[in-house]
């Protein structure tokens, strides 16, 4: 028992000698490792401490080598330091205190990927020694990573995982890391379908290069997926991080669906059209299609696209595609349905009305059509197109001879540009003949000139129009036309004295005329040129003034003639013999005209001196139309 104690005693006093001694003794501390780029520079820092004087101290610097050789690069024994040298550091280091009592920095410069050795430095004192070790580690940032797609047609039929494509990242050190992407998803070697393949280059410069190749079962969705590689590499105090460019590979694949399309593409198909079908599967592979409709004849085109040209309302219906995979034999099938949208001629109740002045005209317009229509009515007796009402129905009050023409009810598809059609309404007027030209004319013209009359003429039943002079003769008409606002005649007549030309016009209904009045310019009489100024139209009202006057002359006549007659018969004047000539200033009877005027059962009457019955014009405010 005493034995084992003193046994203890001893083992503790040695434990307690050694420790002590270790608190005297030499201590040498260093970073693990030091982080740089190739051909920076470097600082490898050796911090050591001692109870002894440090002018004592001797300083080496060794690094391991390959197969763990130590090759001194330096050493410092007292104040004596020297380079080792024929070594790879010779000329690119130095060791020099940073000013810091027990501290000494080995600098490294020009730093070569050869340089990624283990450092160490060892710090001797007069009767022993420590060491330090530091791993220098060299860093070079890789060129831009490339990706390359494969070229070739990829089928999801494939049984094996086919080539996508590859990723290359050149001049790294240490070896930069390769991750392949799927729409921004990683993809591993793991993953069912996924192979991917690695491969490592050393470079003459000793940089790694890397290539990957993705190798997938491809499948549909993979015709817009886009792949890519992210390279990851090492550098001093961390990782960096860079992409490729986006690829993307061409996948065939087969349909599993059949779409009929018709082209051009319509909202809306309308009779006339012009339309081609055809089949469009949602693959890729080439099909062989043909197209049938589902109709009592069944027409059939074996090869589509199949073109209808002008189409009708009958070419509507159920069109089916049937088509083959060529690839796979598999057969698919398609429908649609044809709507063809038509617009009928329109129904007019009554395409001729004669309705009597004052009454309505009433008439509807209706056309069958597929789709809602609208109905706009105009009139188009002259030239402009006027619109009168909207809607199916035309409603006219008070009819009158304005009202008479034609109107045209135009039905249009608002769905469908262009589509419309037209239907046509004539409307008559029945009454007696209204003559537009309702003002007597009194014209200078030359003696022997031709001059032309012109009358318009509307009413209905259509009047007949004939041309008189005021002793009853008839003028050649020289031409009439009847259109759907009256009609309008023309004569001609050569003047060679004062004379009255009418226009009359008459139907079942009433008659009318109207006169014209032509007196030869007697300064020009004889000549037939034609006057230097347009012929004068006189207005009833200013005519009418000089009629009056006339009459008054003509009445002053008449009381003087009696009563020179009955002087002479009582003997008073020229003896009673009554054979003595009383000579009379003669009057121009061309020159001076009464008018007289009745109401419609009464004839007017134009008194001239010689006592001639002349027919008269209705008052009004318009001219007969004379050309000469």
């Amino acid at each position: 028992m005493a034995a084992r104690d003193t046994a203890s005693l001893l083992v503790g006093l040695v434990v307690l000698l050694h420790t002590w001694g270790a608190w005297a003794k030499l201590e040498v501390n260093m970073e693990d490792r030091v982080e740089v780029f190739r051909g920076n520079t470097t600082q490898i820092t050796c911090m050591f401490t001692s109870d002894q004087d440090i002018s004592n101290i001797s300083i080496y610097w060794f690094y391991v080598a390959r197969l763990d050789a130590r090759q001194l690069i330096y050493h410092q024994v007292a104040n004596l330091a020297s380079v080792t040298q024929d070594t790879p550091f010779t000329d690119r280091i130095t060791v020099n205190s940073t000013g810091t009592p027990g501290q000494v920095v080995l600098t490294v410069s020009s730093v070569k990927l050869e340089d990624e050795l283990e450092f160490i430095c060892r710090i001797r004192s007069s009767d022993e020694y420590e060491e330090g070790r530091t791993k220098l580690k060299v860093f070079e940032t890789p060129d831009r990573p490339t990706i390359a797609g494969v070229q070739t047609v990829i089928s999801v039929n494939e049984n094996k995982p086919s080539k996508i494509g590859s990723c290359k990242v050149k001049n790294g050190y240490p070896k930069p890391n390769i991750t392949w992407y799927r729409n921004n998803t990683p993809l591993h070697a793991a993953q069912d379908g996924v192979k991917l393949e690695y491969s490592t280059t050393t470079e003459s410069s000793l940089l790694l290069s890397v290539t990957s190749v993705l190798n997938k079962k491809v499948e549909k969705e993979d015709k817009d997926a886009k792949f890519y590689c992210e390279v990851s590499y090492f550098v001093p105090g961390g990782t960096r991080m860079t992409e490729t460019s986006r690829i993307n590979i061409t996948v065939q694949y087969p349909s599993t669906t059949i779409d009929v399309r018709v082209a051009p593409p319509k909202d809306k198909i309308k009779e006339g059209d012009s339309i081609e079908l055809n089949c469009y599967g949602d693959g890729n592979t080439p099909l062989l299609c043909s197209i049938h409709k589902h109709n009592e004849t069944n027409d059939s085109w074996d090869t589509a696209p199949a073109v209808l040209n002008n189409v009708t309302r009958h070419n509507s219906g159920v069109y089916e595609c049937t088509c083959t995979d060529v690839e796979t034999a598999d057969e698919i099938s398609g429908k649609t349905v044809v709507i063809v949208n038509y617009l009928d001629a329109p129904k007019v109740k009554s395409k001729h009305l004669i309705v009597s002045q004052g009454e309505e005209v009433e008439a509807t317009c209706n056309a069958s059509s597929s789709l809602d229509t609208s109905t706009t009515w105009f009139n188009v007796t002259h030239t402009n197109k006027v619109e009168v009402s909207k809607g199916d129905t035309l409603r006219l009050e008070n009819a009158t001879f304005d009202t008479a023409g034609t109107y045209m009810c135009v039905v249009t598809v608002p769905e469908i540009e262009g589509m419309e059609t037209s239907g046509t309404l004539l409307v008559n007027v029945k009454g007696p003949p209204e003559i537009m030209e309702k003002e007597k004319t009194v014209m200078e013209v030359n003696f022997k000139e031709t001059v032309n009359l012109k009358c318009h003429v509307r009413g209905f039943p259509v009047p007949s129009v004939t041309w008189t002079t005021l002793d009853g003769k008839v003028l050649n008409t020289t031409s009439e036309k009847v259109s759907e606002e009256g009609i309008e005649s023309m004569a001609s007549v050569t003047v060679t004295s004062d004379i009255t030309a009418f226009c009359n016009a008459s139907n079942e209904y009433g008659t009318q005329a109207v006169a014209v009045i032509f007196s030869i310019n007697t300064i020009k009489a004889g000549t037939v040129n034609p006057p230097e100024n347009p012929p004068k139209k006189i207005k009833k009202e200013g005519s009418g003034v000089i009629i009056a006057v006339l009459i008054i002359c003509i009445l002053l006549l008449a009381i003087l003639g009696s009563v020179l007659y009955f002087l002479y018969k009582k003997g008073k004047i020229c003896g009673r013999s009554g054979k003595q000539n009383i000579t009379k200033e003669k009057s121009n009877k061309d020159n001076i005209v009464v008018e007289m005027k009745s109401d419609n059962t009464e004839e007017a009457v134009l008194l001239g001196v010689n006592g001639e019955k002349q027919p008269t014009s209705d008052q009004g405010g318009e001219y007969l139309d004379v050309q000469k």
